[in-house]
Formats: C-alpha cells, sequence, structure tokens
C-alpha cells in the first residue's frame, strides 16, 4: 500500500514537472540602439496587466522566462516607452528569439512559433517601406543614413504626404499578404495595426471578410467586428451620436441643441501647438458666419493636466467643454476620435457630413458646405 501512494506521488510529481516544462517560455533577445541596460514587458494576467524589467548586457543581449499556459501576447517597450514590438506566444512554443535595431521596432526579427515567423516574413518583404515610415514618424534626429538628412529639409506638408503615400502602399501590401493567408492569425494582426482606424469603416469590414479558418474564429477577429459596428455609428453618412456635456461654465449641453444648425466639432489639447493654430483658424472664419446657419464646439481632452489654468479660451466666442476623463471620456469613445487636433462637420439634419476635417481646409469645406445647402 505504502510502495503504491509512493508510486502515485512520484509520477504526480513527475507529471507536474513536465506540465510546468511544457508551459515555460523563454524569450531570447539581441537588440541594439538600445539606451538603457534593461526592457520592459507588458501582458496580461486575468484582468491585471503585470510589467516585468529585464536587464540587458552590454552587448544588448538578454534571457526572459516565464510560464505561459495560454495563448498571451507581450510587449516589450525600449528607451523609456519611446519604441515597442509585440511578440506572441502560444502553447507548444517554448522559445522565442527577438533580433533587431530599437530604432526601427517595427522591423525586428522574431523568431519562434507560427504568429511570430508569419509576421517576420511580412516584415522583411517590406523592409523599406517599414523602415522609411519608422523615420517619417521619428521626432528624433537620427543618423542612420542619407534618407534622414533628406527628411531634415522637407516641410511638415510634405512630410505627411510622404506618410500618407507610405501608409497607402503598406495596407496595400498588407491587403495582399491577407488574400493569400486568410486562414493565418497573423492576418487578424495586421488588419488590428493597419486597418482598425482607418477612418472608412468600410475598408475594414473589406479586409475582414477575406478572413476564413483560424483566423475568422480569432477572438481579435470578433473584437475588430464588433469595433468596426461601432465605427459605423460615427462615421462620414451615419446619423450624429447623441450627448450630453458640461461646458467651462458648467452649463448644460446636448446634441440636439444644434438641430437645424451646422456644427463643427473640434477635439483639442492645451498642450499642442497646432491647438493655437486651429483656435485662430476658427476664430477668423467664425467671424464671417451667419450664426444662424452654424455653430462651434471645442472639447479639450487635457484630464492629465486639471486644473487648465489659460486664459486663451476666455476670448473664445462658442462653447468649450474641458474634459477632466481626456481619452476615457464618453465623447470621445462614441466620435471614435484617436488623436489631437480632430474635427468633424455636422450637417443641420445631424448627420456626419466629414470627418478629420484638415485645419488648412476648414474655411473652404465649411463655406462650400454651407453654400450647397443654400443654393
Amino acid at each position: 500500500m505504502v510502495k503504491s501512494i509512493l508510486s502515485l506521488l512520484l509520477f504526480s510529481l513527475v507529471f507536474y514537472a513536465c506540465h510546468r516544462d511544457n508551459n515555460k517560455l523563454v524569450i531570447e533577445g539581441e537588440l541594439t540602439n538600445l539606451t538603457n541596460p534593461y526592457v520592459i514587458a507588458s501582458y496580461r494576467v486575468s484582468d491585471t496587466i503585470r510589467l516585468d524589467t529585464i536587464f540587458v548586457d552590454k552587448n544588448g543581449k538578454f534571457s526572459y522566462t516565464q510560464t505561459i499556459d495560454t495563448a498571451t501576447f507581450l510587449t516589450f517597450y525600449f528607451n523609456d516607452f519611446s519604441s515597442s514590438t509585440i511578440v506572441f506566444s502560444d502553447k507548444g512554443v517554448n522559445k522565442i528569439k527577438m533580433k533587431g535595431d530599437v530604432i526601427f521596432s517595427d522591423l525586428i526579427e522574431i523568431k519562434g512559433g507560427e504568429i511570430n515567423e508569419s509576421l517576420t516574413t511580412f516584415k522583411l518583404q517590406n523592409e523599406t517601406l517599414l523602415k522609411h515610415r519608422s523615420l517619417l514618424m521619428s521626432k528624433k534626429n537620427l543618423e542612420v543614413d542619407s534618407l534622414e538628412n533628406s527628411l531634415n529639409i522637407i516641410s511638415d506638408k510634405e512630410q505627411i504626404a510622404s506618410l500618407n503615400s507610405l501608409n497607402h502602399e503598406l495596407s496595400q501590401k498588407v491587403e495582399e499578404f491577407i488574400i493569400s493567408n486568410p486562414d493565418k492569425v497573423s492576418s487578424v494582426i495586421l488588419i488590428n495595426e493597419f486597418f482598425k482606424n482607418n477612418e472608412n469603416p468600410e475598408t475594414l469590414n473589406r479586409v475582414l471578410e477575406y478572413l476564413e479558418g483560424d483566423a475568422l474564429k480569432s477572438p481579435l477577429t470578433l473584437k475588430l467586428k464588433n469595433h468596426n459596428q461601432k465605427l459605423m455609428l460615427s462615421a462620414e453618412g451615419a446619423k450624429m451620436p447623441s450627448f450630453k456635456l458640461k461646458d467651462d461654465k458648467d452649463k448644460s449641453i446636448e446634441s440636439s441643441d444644434f438641430e437645424n444648425k451646422y456644427l463643427l466639432i473640434s477635439f483639442l489639447s492645451f498642450k499642442s501647438d497646432k491647438t493655437i493654430e486651429n483656435i485662430k483658424i476658427l476664430k477668423d472664419e467664425y467671424k464671417l458666419l451667419d450664426k444662424k446657419d452654424i455653430e462651434f464646439l471645442s472639447i479639450y481632452i487635457d484630464s492629465d493636466t486639471l486644473p487648465i489654468i489659460n486664459h486663451s479660451i476666455d476670448s473664445i466666442p462658442w462653447s468649450i467643454v474641458i474634459e477632466d476623463k481626456s481619452w476615457g471620456s464618453d465623447i470621445i469613445d462614441i466620435f471614435n476620435v484617436h488623436y489631437l487636433p480632430f474635427n468633424i462637420l455636422i450637417d443641420p439634419k445631424g448627420i456626419i457630413v466629414t470627418r478629420d476635417v484638415p485645419i488648412s481646409d476648414i474655411k473652404n469645406i465649411i463655406n462650400s458646405t454651407t453654400d450647397k445647402s443654400k443654393s
């Protein structure tokens, strides 16, 4: 009897040890251009986000071990969160290797597991485009090749045009990848990265329809479909979502207050230099408009700097809202705003005419839209 119990205990220990080893994940890294002797790994455990500090040697190498018993993605942050990359782990994947330059974190090669291998293949196939985009988006003075020097002498408008062109070309490459790999979860991940925040929800809907098999069953696919349904509620041509706010004088403002008028909603930040330019253009235009036809509403997203002392709003003649919940506010969520400044024009019937109206085009768009309504 005692021998049977001991045998059972021994079997249990061996089984537990094997099971634990099967769930053990080792991530090894070899990175360049690190300014700190550590990287930060972030991942979700139940309902909490866990952050681990991983120390890196002088050659940029590190080894990080975790026990992973379910599909998990880990975000690695570099140089005080100035760049990052995502590593995907699943059952049966026990070792993953990362290698690359943290300045170009989009191009870090990740080997180990089907998802990581597939995404790395996409990165390598589109290395030039991704590197060019990283340089355009970077605010640092990088002396890595002649491309950066050429960027220093072009205007902001040219940079924006180049960035838009690159994003469009990359989106086409992503769509080609999805069509060729409709059953891969990596296709879903690329959709999430390149199409989730597209201003046209029809585009996201189109690429989601390519998916099949495991990709179609992915929980991320369901989230993207639900997200797209929400996008449709604030897309161009949709009815303006209802809202109720308090202005800076504690007066209630409701969406119904703007019936039978054009409404320009501007989402701004006190900390942005572009806000000053935006407000100046809006003020100049507001003076020339018939207030029976159009009204403005500016919403500041600055909870982390409250209480705000900014006398510039005293001279603004239209309603001002200061959102104390910042990016967590309902108005940001229902209008699907992801960056500032962001302008939305709504017609007298409450239909969203244009989203993300460029500051330089506000005057022309308002004039042409209101002129059409009068003719």
